[in-house]
């Protein structure tokens, strides 16, 4: 308010020539014609006249003027008269009448005011549009209305459902965020609380359980109030009419992340390399995205309304919308990087897929999750495991078993790979109870589907041994580990990459037993080998000096330990 007032400051302070056009942009919903009211109420008595004019269409604008011919003719017949005749006899009028403020609401196109603007020279003009751009040529720099931060959303809520009690505050916060500090949601929300005698918690909880009716349901029960899914139709309707693959990219946003989605997840959509471009710009056009360098962001109702069915809207059918959620979950799939567990460089795009990923898995069942789904959670929670994330690897990982035995059996590598991943994720959380079970069934159904030689039933061997010695179990820990050395370097050779791991490992454990001479010469062997074959900066070749570091410890040679993890440490940070 205080810089729309700053604009249009007071005719008598500025010389009687000087006109002002100020566009106000925003999402629909997000309160630009309640502040153009707003404002149009605080400074009727600084205007001659105030009028509101429908700028959806030309024919809207026509109409509107029309209608200012018979307020101000209040005595004249002019139902005979033609609509365009009316509206020229407007523009004589303000022509001759200067001191006026006109209201152009939810403009659509700067094409529909500029004969308008153009002409009309004697007094103000305050546009509100859901375009953002484009009003250069008409107006100055357009003030874009953002929705309301949280203690503001908040306080409308309370004070629109009459519930003010500090003690519902946090329902009440809650639910703002979960309407995204939309305005017009939050009228719609705390009406309806007020009107049914309803509590915030009981009205998110039918949000979430009953979204198309909520969005759909005006706060007072009035058929033809606007409600969030009818705003955000219209807006859709012409960004259809321009670009029906910008309406497309919006429902795969939708399944993802409200924010810093990637732009690059939206390429390859269209035969044209630059379609997306231009479909994203044009969406941001509209406020129904937010637009950067790299990355795009929307509002969680958006992509609400976007994933929910609607028989009656075009844009929402369960086609529609099903196509949009398997593209998300290919484009997804697609995006990740190789070897998640030493593939460094990859870290960072795995970090940036990851909430976009936990996005797509919350708003899906895992009883619909299908072989691209478990494919990502497969490499999800490897990634995870890396990052000892261990709350979310478990999570994925559960649901990945439970997803491949059912897509595949539960004899399948890909159900014993996923079962092979939670018993680590258990192992890593000290769960060893759970670990040591699961990774005993592993082995044996890898023995007898894969065979003793599989690379897979191997690592399982090695698994179980490193749960064993996790579990203070020596005895049963060494044979094994000794026995799949001997079987790795038989089946893979010397130098593959799970030789050393297994080598170390075995290492490891001797260093447990307290047998350090046989430690310390593996492990020697280990470094040496990781740095000739996988480089200096590999994170096996990292593990492998940290580890004889700790067997130097043990040995009581602390100055060849400390100089190694010193090192260590400098290479992991920069790494």
């Amino acid at each position: 308010m205080a810089s729309l007032e700053q604009v249009l400051r007071p005719r008598s302070e500025r010389a009687a020539t000087q006109v002002v056009t100020q566009a106000m942009s925003g999402l629909g919903g997000v309160g630009k014609t309640t502040l153009a009211l707003h404002y149009a109420h605080s400074h009727c008595l600084g205007y001659t006249i105030v009028w509101w004019i429908n700028a959806e269409t030309p024919e809207t604008i026509t109409d509107s003027l029309a209608q200012l011919t018979t307020r101000v003719n209040p005595g004249t017949n002019t139902g005979t008269a033609a609509g365009d005749a009316l509206a020229q006899w407007a523009l004589a009028w303000l022509d001759t009448h200067p001191g006026w403020l006109l209201v152009f609401d939810n403009a659509t196109h700067p094409d529909h005011l500029a004969p308008y603007l153009a002409r009309l020279t004697n007094g103000d003009h305050l546009i509100t549009s859901r375009l953002t751009h484009d009003w250069d040529a008409l107006a100055g720099q357009p003030l874009h209305l953002d929705v309301l931060p949280l203690s503001a959303a908040t306080s409308l809520l309370c004070q629109l459902a009459g519930r003010n009690d500090p003690a519902e505050h946090p329902a009440a916060g809650e639910l703002a965020d979960e309407l995204g500090h939309l305005p017009l949601a939050l009228e719609q929300a705390g009406t309806h609380i007020r009107r049914t005698r309803g509590t915030y918690s009981g009205y998110l909880e039918r949000f979430r359980t009953q979204t198309a009716r909520m969005l759909d349901t005006p706060g007072n029960g009035d058929p033809h109030r606007t409600t969030i899914a009818r705003t955000w139709r219209i807006t859709l309707d012409t960004i259809a009419e321009r670009d029906p693959l910008a309406v497309h990219l919006l429902q795969i946003m939708a399944w993802l992340a409200p924010h810093d989605i990637p732009r690059d997840l939206l390429d390859g959509l269209a035969d044209d390399p630059g379609a997306e471009a231009d479909a994203l710009a044009l969406l941001n056009d509209f406020s129904m995205i937010t637009l950067n360098e790299s990355t795009a962001s929307t509002h969680r109702l958006v992509q609400a309304v976007a994933r929910t069915p609607d028989p009656h809207d075009p844009h929402r059918t369960e086609q529609a919308i099903q196509q949009a959620q398997n593209t998300a979950v290919a484009q997804i799939l697609y995006a990740l990087p190789d070897a998640p567990e030493t593939n460094i460089r990859g870290w960072p795009r795995w970090r940036a897929l990851l909430p976009h990923i936990s996005a797509y898995l919350s708003h899906t069942h895992p009883d619909a999750d299908t072989n691209t789904t478990d494919l990502i959670l497969h490499n999800m929670t490897i990634f995870l495991l890396s990052q000892e994330q261990l709350n979310q690897a478990t999570s994925y990982a559960e649901r990945s078993t439970t997803t491949s035995a059912r897509l595949h059996g539960e004899d399948h590598p890909y159900t014993l790979a996923s079962r092979n991943n939670l018993a680590s994720a258990y192992k890593l959380a000290g769960e060893l109870r759970r670990a040591i079970p699961l990774f005993e069934k592993t082995l044996t159904d890898r023995q007898q589907v894969l065979g003793d030689d599989h690379p897979d039933t191997l690592t399982s061997r090695n698994n179980l041994a490193s749960a064993y010695e996790s579990a203070g179990d020596l005895q049963r820990a060494i044979p094994l580990f000794e026995q799949n050395l001997t079987d790795r370097q038989r089946v893979l050779g010397d130098d593959h990459p799970d030789t050393l791991t297994c080598r170390n490992n075995l290492a490891s454990v001797y260093e447990s037993a307290g047998d350090l001479q046989r430690a310390i010469s593996l492990c020697e062997q280990t470094l040496t080998d990781s740095i000739r074959l996988l480089g200096e900066d590999h994170p096996h070749t990292l593990t492998s000096r940290n580890n004889l570091a700790s067997v130097y410890e043990s040995a009581g040679d602390l100055q060849r330990a400390i100089s190694l993890c010193e090192q260590t440490l400098t290479d992991s940070i920069r790494l």
